[in-house]
């Protein structure tokens, strides 16, 4: 660290105790709009490439400066995706899309948190731009090879594990995450639009282009790259998901009615019960219900009932409900990160309850009267026990309230920081004092939101233990549109 930088590190530090120690709750309600700054700091603990000036996670450095050299390309930049050093193209772009979503719908009620979320959205499409216009006839989706990376306990300041550059194209495609990567791009087009024309138009460019990648070359990219991205990142789902969603956020963008002709000839209702990077359906369909319920489009009402058909598969009293709810009233759906599917699902409940309010808008499940309130009630119910309202009085977000995880599986956060602790830790170096070590992780990833307890409400804190306390970006982009939606209507 420079004699330079060190006033601007004083003051990010003094920042971050701000942030640590601010007041818990308002109005008896958990502090929606300081967990919220919290979600979105976070992303700068995940940052690869040159960090800027303003770095507030001053534990972490430079990274990835060379990621794309395999190639002859610059692929420097994004984000790693969880608690390990790989960047995976479609969870990214998916917690881009979930980002930009949360700011669009919820931007006036984010306050200062707003220019924030814009910074994180746009460390992530500056990179996708980057893998979308690298090389004409490809699309980079990858960096780093996750077998040999996941073998590995070191900083991402210190990786010495092969940099490995992957791609689709027409001869190997991968429909799924090339129109996942239109969606981030058409979806922060419009988080940019008013702040910044020129930028907001090139991120539209270049989503059509990729997204008519994604349709002329039609496959799964797990069938194209195989253990690169599998099964870490496998499209279980498929790809035609993503071919919705993709044409919905450019629809959204554009308002061209091919998109929308294209939307109408793939569209389904196969009994979805869940929404994630893996799973685009239910997004789409809440997102095309708004076409209809908001700006009155009835060739879109087909969707309000595909939306509500999928919310009546979520809601615990409802008599078509698919969802499991562990003692304490979480959301249990799947036992690997299962907050993921509770961040990403909630978002949906607070949206479409949204929708509903300016609509005047309720419907049935069977007999079963659903109103905006019935929603938003069951989205702060999931948002309050990810903050510390559960059986064990535990925040699952670090850093926020007096009770949270300490010893999370994260590489970063689990070993030294490069700044205190400067002799390089190897592939192997980082395991025996610092992975297996029982203390608590020496740096404090403020945001992070882990997978969670189990189906009866358990939590081990055990960095061993990764489906349970592992981050990843998409748990927390998803969680930013309800905290600002819950900020807005609670914290007053």
């Amino acid at each position: 660290m420079t004699r330079g930088a060190s006033q601007s590190s004083i003051s990010s530090l003094l920042s971050i105790f701000f942030l640590l120690f601010l007041v818990r709750s308002v109005n008896g309600n958990p502090n929606y709009m300081d967990a919220l700054a919290k979600s979105i700091l976070f992303f700068e603990g995940q940052r690869s490439g040159k960090l800027p000036a303003g770095q507030r996670l001053t534990w972490r450095s430079h990274s990835g400066l060379k990621d794309g050299s395999a190639a002859n390309v610059d692929l420097t930049g994004g984000y790693y995706d969880a608690g390990d050093n790989v960047k995976f193209n479609l969870p990214m772009a998916y917690s881009t899309v979930m980002l930009s979503w949360g700011s669009l719908e919820n931007g006036k009620k984010m306050g200062a948190q707003l220019g924030k979320a814009r910074v994180a959205i746009r460390w992530a499409t500056d990179y996708l731009l980057k893998c979308a216009n690298a090389s004409p006839g490809k699309l980079y989706v990858g960096v780093g090879d996750p077998n040999v990376d996941h073998k590995c306990w070191e900083r991402p300041e210190d990786m010495d594990t092969v940099r490995t550059v992957y791609s689709v194209s027409a001869g190997s495609p991968g429909s799924d995450v090339a129109a996942e990567t239109a969606a981030a791009l058409a979806a922060g087009s419009m988080v940019f639009r008013v702040v910044d024309r020129k930028y907001s138009l090139l991120l539209l460019k270049t989503a059509k282009k990729v997204m008519k990648f994604a349709l002329s070359y039609q496959g799964a990219y797990s069938d194209s790259l195989g253990s690169a991205v599998c099964p870490f990142y496998c499209s279980y789902s498929g790809y035609k998901d993503e071919l919705i969603w993709g044409a919905t956020w450019l629809l959204r963008a554009t308002n061209d009615v091919s998109y929308a002709n294209l939307i109408k000839s793939l569209a389904t209702d196969d009994g979805v019960d869940i929404f994630s990077w893996d799973n685009k359906f239910a997004g789409a369909y809440v997102l095309l219900a708004r076409r209809a319920l908001l700006d009155k489009d009835k060739s879109f009402d087909p969707f309000i009932q595909k939306a509500e058909n999928f919310m009546c598969r979520i809601l615990p009293n409802s008599p078509y409900s698919t969802t499991h709810y562990t003692p304490g009233g979480l959301m249990y759906k799947l036992s690997q990160c299962n907050l993921q599917y509770v961040t990403s699902i909630t978002f949906l409940l607070a949206t479409y309850a949204k929708y509903m309010v300016a609509a005047k808008h309720t419907f049935n499940c069977g007999n079963t009267l659903v109103t905006s309130e019935t929603l938003r009630h069951l989205a702060k119910s999931q948002v309050d026990y990810i903050l510390g309202v559960n059986p064990r009085k535990m925040s699952y977000m670090v850093g926020y309230g007096p009770s949270y995880p300490h010893k999370i599986h994260h590489r970063g956060s689990s070993i030294a920081s490069i700044k205190t602790y400067k002799q390089t830790i190897g592939c192997d170096g980082g395991f025996q004092p610092f992975f297996y070590s029982q203390k608590p992780n020496p740096n404090i990833l403020i945001g992070a939101v882990v997978g969670g307890p189990d189906q009866n409400d358990a939590f081990p804190d055990d960095r061993s233990d990764y489906s349970r306390s592992e981050p990843a970006t998409y748990i927390n982009a998803a969680l930013v549109g309800p905290l600002a939606y819950l900020a807005g209507s609670y914290s007053k």
